[in-house]
C-alpha cells in the first residue's frame, strides 16, 4: 500500500495543537500532531495513515465466549491526500482523500474518505474518520501511527497475561477471558469440551485504549468491535468495524499526565466507601448458622472484618460445575432463616452485608422450593429480555443451565430492574452486592430500541453499570452503599463504584493464576480502572465435580501456600475480599488451619491499618485518575528499567510491594528504583543512588515491602507494621537485601 499526495508541506495550530503535513519528500510524507513541542500522535512517513476493507463476519457465541471470523474483499490498494483546510473558528482541520481500487461488493471503487482533527482542550484531541461508503456494507477503517521501535504498549482495559501488549493483536470485545489462558493441557481441554479456553488477550473489562512509552496515548470513541495489531514494529494498526472513527489523542510529559487526561473522557472513579477500609470483605456461602460460626471464628482470631458478602442469599442450586445460584433476585428465606436478627447482629456491631446480582433472569418454576416472584415470567411478559429474530426469548448457555438477559436498551426494563434492587436487594438491608457478568450480550439479538446489538454489546457493560449506580444515587447512598463489576469498557469507571478481576485460576500461573491478578492490576490502572482487586485465593477450581480424585495436569484446586500468598498480596490493593471459589470443600480456606487464620488475621489487620493512606489514593483517583495499584513505570517513568516490569507494584507512590507469586519461595528478586527506601518488616533503611535489582528476604507473613522515606506518609505506614506486635526478623542488612545484578525471574 502506499499514500499519494502532491500537498506541499503546511502547518496549522489548532488550538494548544500544531497540526503538521510533512511533505518535502513526496515519497516519505507523513502527518505529526504536536503539543509544546512534544509528539502526541504521527503517521508513517511514506505509508497510509488511513486504510478500508469491506469485510463479511461470522461471530459466534458460547457461554460468554466469542469465536471472531472475519472474511475480507481486497482492501484499499493506496491512500491519496488530496486537500488540507482549516476551519473558519480554527478549532479544526479537514484532511479529505480518496481510496483506490477498494473491492467492494459491487466491485472495485474509489472511495472518498475525511479526517477532522478538532482540539477539546489543552489536553485532548479529537480525529474523526469518515468513509462515504453504502450502508449495506460491512466496513472495516483502519487507522495507524507512528511508535518507535521499541516502545512498549501497556492498557487496553484489564488484560491478564500481559503488560506490554506490543507484538500482540487485541480484539477489544468485552467477553470471557477463559478457563486456563494457555496453562497446558487445560486450556485445550477446555476450549475442546466446551469453547471456554480463552487466549492471552481475552478479557471482561477491554478497552480500546493505550499509553506507549514514547509517552503517546490514544483511544477510541466508538463501541463497534476493533482490533489493534501490534505485531509490526514501529506502527499501532487500530481496525473498526465501522466507517465512522471516533478517536482521540492525549497530550502529556508523562504517564501521569496522560492517565489524567484519558481519565477526563473515560470518567474517574468516585472514593470508596469508608466502611470498606475496615477489614476483610468474607466472601461464603450456606446458610445463617454457618455465616454466625465463621463470624465468631474470625472474631476470636481477631480479624477485623468490614463486611460479609453473602452470594448464595438468594439460594443455591447444583450444577455441572458444583454449586451455583438462582437467578432470580430476592432473599431465600429457607435458607437464610433469621436473616433481619443476623443483618441486625451485623449492624451493631459495625459489620455491613453485601449480596450478588447479575442481568440474567432464569425461570424458578423447576425450583422446589417457592419464590415469591418469578422474575423471569415478570420479564418475560412485559417484554423486557432480548429477544432472538424469531421473537423468542435469547437463552444464554451457562454451564447446565441458560438464562436470559435483560434487555437494557428498554427504558421500562431498565426501570424495572432498578426498582428490583431498590426494593429487594437494598430492601434487604445490605450494603453492596457483586453486580456480576454483563460481557455476554450475544451479537444476532433483537433489541428492544432496534439498535445493532454488535455495537452495543460493548455498551452493555457500561448501562449495566450505569443502572446500578443509578439505583444507589436515587437512594441517596452515594458515598454510603458500594458494587463491584468485572465486565467494563471504555466509560465504565465513570460508572462504576469499584472493579475485580473476574475469575483467575486456583494456581500460580502468570496465564490466569496469582500472577494474572497482578498483571490484571498493572494494565486496567492505565486505562482508567483506578480501584480494582481480585478473589484472594482465586476463584476457578477445574476438579471434577463428583471424582474423588484428581486427574494430572487438568485438576486445579487452591492450596494453603497460595492462599497464603494471595492473601500477603490483596493486602495492598484496593479492597481485601476473600471468595471460596467455584468448589469451596476442594479449595483451602481462610479457616483451613490455625496459621493460616492467624495469617489472614495478620493481614486483614495490615489493610485495615492502612486505611488511612488507601482513601487518600481513592481521593487521588478521583480526582486525577490515578489508579491505587500502580505500574512502576507510572511512578518512575525516568528511570530506564521500570517499564519493563511486571511482577511487582506501586500501592500509591509510597510503598513498594514485591509480592512472592511461586510456590515454595522465601526470597524475591526486585527493582528497586532511586530513592531512600525503608523495609516496613525491619525498619531497616538503605540510600539508593542509582536504581538496582535486590536480592530480599520474603518468608511467609513478611513479602518484600519497602516505603519511601521521604514521602509524607511514610512514619504513619511503618507505624501499622509496629503495632502488629510481630516477633522481629532476625535478620541484618546482608540477610535482607544482596546486590548481585540480577535480572527479575
Amino acid at each position: 500500500m502506499s499514500l499519494r499526495s502532491r500537498l506541499p508541506s503546511v502547518q496549522m495550530k489548532v488550538g494548544a495543537f500544531c497540526v503538521r503535513w510533512e511533505a518535502d519528500q513526496p515519497d516519505a510524507a507523513y502527518l505529526e500532531i504536536t503539543s509544546s513541542g512534544r509528539t502526541v500522535w504521527k503517521t508513517c512517513a511514506g505509508s497510509p495513515f488511513l486504510s478500508f476493507e469491506c469485510g463479511r463476519s461470522d461471530v459466534r457465541e458460547s457461554r460468554g465466549f466469542f469465536d471472531i471470523r472475519d472474511s475480507k474483499l481486497q482492501g484499499s490498494a493506496s491512500q491519496s491526500v488530496v486537500s488540507i483546510d482549516r476551519t473558519t473558528g480554527g478549532d479544526t482541520v479537514i484532511i479529505k482523500g480518496s481510496f483506490e481500487k477498494v473491492e467492494t461488493p459491487d466491485g472495485p471503487r474509489q472511495i472518498e474518505w475525511k479526517f477532522e482533527i478538532t482540539a477539546l482542550d489543552e489536553v485532548q484531541l479529537k480525529l474523526t474518520t469518515t468513509v462515504e461508503v453504502e450502508d449495506a456494507w460491512e466496513p472495516r477503517t483502519t487507522i495507524a501511527n507512528w511508535r518507535s521501535d521499541e516502545a512498549r504498549v501497556f492498557g487496553f482495559g484489564a488484560q491478564f497475561t500481559h503488560v506490554d501488549l506490543g507484538g500482540r493483536t487485541v480484539n477489544v470485545l468485552s467477553q470471557e477471558p477463559g478457563i486456563g489462558r494457555g496453562v497446558q493441557p487445560l486450556t485445550w481441554f477446555m476450549n475442546a469440551a466446551f469453547g471456554a479456553g480463552g487466549d492471552d488477550t481475552r478479557s471482561n473489562a477491554p478497552a480500546p485504549h493505550y499509553i506507549t512509552t514514547d509517552r503517546m496515548s490514544f483511544c477510541l470513541e466508538n463501541y463497534e468491535l476493533s482490533r489493534f495489531d501490534m505485531r509490526e514494529s514501529g506502527v499501532i494498526r487500530a481496525e473498526v468495524w465501522s466507517s465512522v472513527v471516533t478517536a482521540r489523542v492525549f497530550a502529556g510529559a508523562s504517564p501521569v499526565d496522560h492517565v489524567e487526561a484519558y481519565t477526563r473522557f473515560a470518567g474517574r472513579m468516585a472514593p470508596l466507601p469508608e466502611w470498606i477500609h475496615r477489614g476483610a470483605v468474607i466472601g461464603m456461602q450456606g446458610g445463617t448458622a454457618a455465616v454466625r460460626a465463621m463470624w465468631k471464628t474470625l472474631d476470636d482470631a481477631g480479624v477485623p472484618i468490614a463486611a460479609f458478602w453473602l452470594q448464595d442469599w438468594v439460594g443455591t442450586r447444583k450444577t455441572s460445575v458444583g454449586s451455583q445460584l438462582w437467578w432470580n433476585w430476592e432473599l431465600d428465606g429457607s435458607h437464610y432463616p433469621d436473616w433481619d436478627g443476623l443483618t441486625q447482629a451485623f449492624e451493631t456491631s459495625g459489620i455491613r452485608v453485601m449480596s450478588y446480582i447479575n442481568p440474567f433472569l432464569v425461570d424458578v418454576d423447576e425450583r422446589n422450593e417457592a419464590s415469591v416472584r418469578n422474575l423471569y415470567r415478570e420479564a418475560d411478559e412485559h417484554g423486557y429480555l432480548v429477544r432472538r429474530s424469531d421473537g423468542e426469548v435469547y437463552l444464554v448457555q451457562n454451564t447446565s443451565f441458560s438464562a436470559a438477559m435483560v434487555d437494557l436498551t428498554n427504558p421500562a426494563a431498565v426501570e424495572w430492574l432498578k426498582a428490583i434492587i431498590r426494593d429487594q436487594v437494598l430492601g434487604a438491608g445490605v450494603s453492596g452486592w457483586m453486580a456480576d457478568f454483563g460481557e455476554a450480550l450475544p451479537l444476532d439479538a433483537v433489541l428492544f430500541d432496534g439498535s445493532n446489538p454488535a455495537d452495543f454489546h460493548n455498551e452493555y457493560p457500561e448501562a449495566w453499570a450505569r443502572l446500578n449506580r443509578e439505583v444507589i444515587e436515587d437512594a441517596g447512598l452515594e458515598g454510603e452503599a458500594a458494587f463491584f463489576t468485572r465486565s467494563g469498557f471504555t466509560r465504565s469507571p465513570r460508572q462504576s463504584t469499584l472493579f475485580w478481576l473476574g475469575d483467575q485460576l486456583t494456581s500460580w500461573s502468570k496465564e490466569d493464576g496469582i500472577r494474572s491478578a497482578v498483571t490484571g492490576l498493572l494494565s486496567s490502572g492505565f486505562s482508567g480502572y483506578s480501584q480494582n482487586h481480585s478473589d484472594i485465593g482465586g476463584y476457578t477450581t477445574t476438579a471434577v465435580p463428583g471424582v474423588p480424585f484428581k486427574i494430572p495436569f487438568l485438576d486445579y484446586r487452591r492450596s494453603p501456600e497460595l492462599l497464603r500468598r494471595w492473601i500477603e498480596l490483596n493486602a495492598f490493593t484496593a479492597v481485601f475480599r476473600t471468595h471460596e471459589g467455584n468448589q469451596p470443600l476442594r479449595n483451602f480456606q481462610v479457616d483451613g488451619d490455625a496459621p493460616t487464620l492467624n495469617h489472614f488475621a495478620k493481614f486483614a489487620r495490615v489493610y485495615a491499618g492502612l486505611a488511612e493512606y488507601r482513601i487518600s489514593l481513592g481521593e487521588e483517583a478521583s480526582s486525577v485518575g490515578l489508579p491505587v495499584v500502580r505500574h512502576m513505570w507510572m511512578q518512575y517513568p525516568d528511570d530506564p528499567v521500570t517499564a519493563e516490569l511486571s511482577w511487582q507494584f506501586m500501592l500509591g507512590s509510597a510503598l513498594l510491594i514485591a509480592p512472592v507469586l511461586d510456590s515454595k519461595q522465601s526470597a524475591v528478586t526486585t527493582y528497586i528504583p532511586a530513592g531512600r527506601w525503608v523495609h516496613v518488616w525491619t525498619e531497616t533503611t538503605i540510600e539508593i543512588e542509582v536504581g538496582g535489582w535486590y536480592t530480599v528476604a520474603a518468608p511467609e507473613g513478611f513479602p518484600a515491602v519497602f516505603c519511601e522515606v521521604r514521602h509524607s506518609a511514610c512514619e504513619s505506614i511503618l507505624a501499622v507494621f509496629r503495632s502488629l506486635n510481630e516477633e522481629s526478623l532476625d535478620m541484618s542488612v546482608p540477610d535482607l537485601w544482596v546486590a548481585e545484578g540480577l535480572n527479575e525471574q
